[in-house]
C-alpha cells in the first residue's frame, strides 16, 4: 500500500503543476494585447475618484474625473491631467459645484469630447444626486490646459451622461443620455453647431420591463446606430436606430452580463466594435452587484461577441471604463481603480485572443 501511495504522488503533482501552468497561461493569453499599463496618480488632494473620461487632442491625450471625500459629498470636483512628454501632469481641479450663493453641490460623471478641429468640450453634472442633477460645460481651445468660463446647459438638457458622443455624417453631434428622476430613462441629445444649441428626442421605449441608464454608442457599417446600456436586470440592454439617432427600437438585452454598473464602447476605424464591462451579474438581492472581473469584447455586428482580454481580475472595483481608439490605431481604457486613482491601458486589437462568448458564459 505504502508503494501506491509513494507511486501516485508524482502524478498528482504533474498534474498540479499542469493545472498551474494553463491557468497561468491563460491568464498571460487573456492580457496579449495589453501594451501599456499604468496608474495615472499615485497620491492625490482627495481620498476618493471615480467615472474618468477621456480624450485625445492634437497635443495629446486628457483625462478628467470626479474626486473628493466621497461620492455625492459636496467637496467633489472635477479633476484633469494631461498626457505631456509621455508623463501625466500634476492634477487640477478644473470645475466645482460651488454656486453663486456660496452653496457647493458635489460634481458627477465628467465626459469629454475632442471636436474634430475644434474646441474640447468637458460636460459634467452639479447636483445633490443623480436624480436632481443639471448639465454643466466649459470648453478649451489649447488641448485642457485652460478652460472658458462655466456653461449651465439649457433646461432639459444634461449633456452625455457617463459617454462620449459621436458626430454623425449629418454634422450632428449626437449624446448619449439618460435620466433618474421618474425611473431609469434613456434618450438622446442633439447639436448641430458643435454643442452650442441642443435638443432632445423623448425617452426609449422599454415596456417597463428594463431599467436601464448611461448609454454608449456603436456606428455600423450598413449605417445603422446602436445603443448599449447599463441595466438593473443583470444584462446589458439595447436598442437600434435607423435614422441618424432621432428614434430608437425598444429598449432590449443582449446576452453580456452587466452588475448594474457603467459601460463603455468604440467603434473602430475597420467597424469593429469594442466593449469594456464587468462581465459579471449583480448579486442576488443586491442595488449592485460586483465590479469585478472587468472585460473587453469586441464584435462585428454588435449581437455576437468575442470575449477579447480581461483587464482586471483581483478583488476590488474596477469600474466605470471610459474607451477610445487614438489616431495611431491603439485603444485606449480608462477606469476607477479602486476608488483610489484612475488606471491607463493601450490595447493593441490585432493581438487580442479572441474566443466567441456563449449564453453570456466568459470562455477558459
Amino acid at each position: 500500500m505504502g508503494n501506491i501511495v509513494r507511486s501516485k504522488a508524482p502524478f498528482l503533482l504533474t498534474i498540479l503543476f499542469a493545472f498551474l501552468a494553463t491557468v497561468a497561461l491563460s491568464q498571460r493569453a487573456w492580457k496579449s494585447g495589453i501594451v501599456t499599463s499604468e496608474l495615472i496618480f499615485e497620491k492625490a488632494p482627495f481620498a476618493e475618484c471615480h467615472a474618468s473620461t477621456i480624450a485625445e487632442t492634437k497635443e495629446g491625450l486628457v483625462v478628467a474625473f470626479f474626486g473628493g471625500t466621497q461620492e455625492k459629498n459636496p467637496d467633489v470636483g472635477i479633476w484633469l491631467t494631461r498626457c505631456a512628454g509621455g508623463k501625466w501632469t500634476d492634477l487640477v481641479e478644473v470645475a466645482n459645484g460651488i454656486q453663486s450663493d456660496g452653496k457647493r453641490y458635489p460634481c458627477w460623471n465628467p465626459v469629454l469630447y475632442q471636436v474634430p478641429g475644434g474646441d474640447l468640450l468637458l460636460f459634467y453634472k452639479v447636483g445633490p444626486s443623480p436624480a436632481e442633477w443639471w448639465g454643466m460645460s466649459q470648453r478649451s481651445l489649447d488641448g485642457g490646459r485652460s478652460w472658458s468660463t462655466v456653461e449651465r446647459l439649457p433646461e432639459g438638457i444634461l449633456g452625455p451622461i457617463k459617454n462620449k458622443p459621436i458626430l454623425l455624417a449629418t454634422g450632428a453631434l449626437l449624446s448619449p443620455s439618460s435620466t433618474e428622476s421618474d425611473g431609469w430613462k434613456v434618450h438622446m441629445e442633439l447639436s448641430f453647431d458643435g454643442g452650442h444649441d441642443w435638443g432632445k428626442t423623448p425617452p426609449i421605449a422599454n415596456l417597463g420591463i428594463i431599467e436601464a441608464i448611461q448609454p454608449t454608442i456603436l456606428e455600423h457599417r450598413d449605417g445603422r446606430l446602436q445603443l448599449l446600456c447599463r441595466s438593473k436586470q443583470n444584462w446589458i440592454a439595447t436598442s437600434w436606430s435607423s435614422d441618424s439617432g432621432l428614434t430608437w427600437s425598444w429598449l432590449g438585452s443582449t446576452s453580456l452580463p452587466n452588475p448594474n454598473s457603467g459601460i463603455d464602447a468604440v467603434t473602430l476605424k475597420n467597424g469593429l466594435q469594442v466593449l469594456v464591462y464587468n462581465h459579471t451579474k449583480r448579486s442576488e438581492g443586491a442595488w449592485g452587484g460586483p465590479r469585478t472581473p472587468l472585460n473587453v469584447a469586441i464584435s462585428e455586428d454588435g449581437i455576437h461577441w468575442f470575449a477579447a482580454a480581461i483587464l482586471e481580475d483581483e478583488p476590488g472595483e474596477f469600474s466605470y471604463p471610459a474607451v477610445i481608439q487614438t489616431r495611431d490605431g491603439l485603444v485606449h481604457v480608462t477606469y476607477t481603480w479602486k476608488r483610489k486613482s484612475i488606471k491607463h491601458l493601450v490595447i493593441d486589437p490585432d493581438k487580442c485572443l479572441l474566443r466567441p462568448i456563449k449564453d453570456g458564459v466568459w470562455p477558459e
